[in-house]
């Protein structure tokens, strides 16, 4: 369940909670909990748009040494989802970050009781130091790593579960193909912004452009002629308010994954947002010394709008009362669509003369 930036102007859908359910420990997370372990006292911290979120301090059993966990709870079929996308994700993500640079996630499920339904979330306690940006050296370092050992199991591109941007529900399913993945899912994600925003044929007109031509052409030079994009796991909404500085090591830490299996410059796209204190010099040029551009390498910039087009039709859905972003993603469509008007064919008839010369 991927925490979305705060610093918006505008208002998200945040569901209006008129309960806590975290004044004391639920039996379900008591027995959730790994063995050897005595949870003994819970009490809020941090903070969560979607979610309500704590700290659960307990005791080793045999050395009677401290050891504290971090519990998110949701209610409902939307908490459901979001609980249990995030599970999966931080899952898929933990093992190749090595350890300490996520917090471990330990299990998810259901309170003990009926109505409302209530579902949980218990990982690692990681206490971060409060503001401040990560270095340059060591977000690349950490992202690049996830991106290289992150292999799909299968070779496809997606994902076993829906994840969460914010409180919008991402189905990703299995693709063969990267350009069949961002297609489908994408054409979903645009439906969705033209409920929560209101239809604008205008808008369906220069995406139908958008989808037909510049996708194909920017994405299908690397999956021709025997190339192929290696599916990875991304974290999937690598904003800076979901990275942190571990309190005593000092290492960078990442959370609130809304993870899917992906060409590992989309997770760049979301760096190119100006709200986001990635976009600031330095970031995605690290990155790059880790892992250059992928073929063609002259596509790297229009390949990460395309991808930034993406991460504003999903803010779109979540911010309703925000324009702005539907602003964005239209400017950012028309800009592609204006420089690719012949498409992948077109790219096609000039890369083949271009092999004859």
């Amino acid at each position: 369940m991927a925490e979305e930036h705060h610093n918006s102007p505008g208002q998200s859908s945040t569901p209006k909670r008129s309960r806590t359910w975290i004044q004391k420990i639920d039996p379900a997370v008591l027995l959730a909990a790994p063995q050897g372990v005595t949870l003994r006292s819970i009490i809020p911290h941090g903070s969560s748009q979607w979610a309500e979120t704590a700290r659960i301090d307990a005791v080793d059993d045999q050395d009677e040494g401290e050891i504290q966990y971090f519990l998110k709870v949701a209610e409902g079929e939307l908490g459901a989802k979001m609980i249990k996308g995030e599970y999966a994700s931080m899952c898929a993500l933990y093992p190749h970050v090595q350890h300490g640079k996520a917090p471990r996630p330990f299990a998810w499920g259901r309170y003990d009781r009926d109505e409302p339904e209530v579902f949980f979330l218990l990982s690692e306690f990681v206490s971060m130091v409060d503001g401040g940006l990560p270095g340059v050296g060591e977000v690349a370092a950490l992202v690049a790593r996830l991106h290289r050992e992150g292999a799909s199991p299968d070779g496809r591109f997606g994902f076993g579960v829906g994840t969460c941007h914010g409180s919008t529900v991402v189905e990703h399913g299995w693709h063969d193909t990267w350009e069949g993945y961002f297609t489908e899912t994408t054409r979903v994600l645009l439906g969705m912004e033209q409920e929560a925003q209101g239809g604008d044929s205008e808008i369906m007109e220069l995406a139908g452009r958008w989808f037909d031509r510049v996708v194909p052409r920017l994405l299908r030079p690397m999956e021709t002629e025997g190339r192929e994009v290696r599916p990875v796991m991304l974290h999937g909404d690598l904003w800076h308010g979901n990275v942190g500085i571990d309190r005593i090591m000092g290492e960078v830490v990442v959370f609130d994954a809304a993870g899917f299996y992906g060409h590992n410059e989309y997770e760049l796209g979301v760096w190119r947002q100006e709200w986001n204190d990635f976009s600031q010099s330095g970031y995605v040029e690290g990155y790059l010394e880790h892992i250059p551009p992928s073929w063609p390498e002259e596509d790297f910039d229009d390949r990460n709008l395309l991808y930034a087009t993406r991460v504003n039709i999903l803010d779109s859905i979540l911010y309703k009362e925000d324009r702005s972003y539907r602003q964005a993603f239209i400017r950012d469509m028309r800009t592609l669509v204006e420089k690719f008007p012949g498409g992948f064919e077109e790219w096609k008839a000039r890369h083949d003369e271009g092999k004859k010369e």
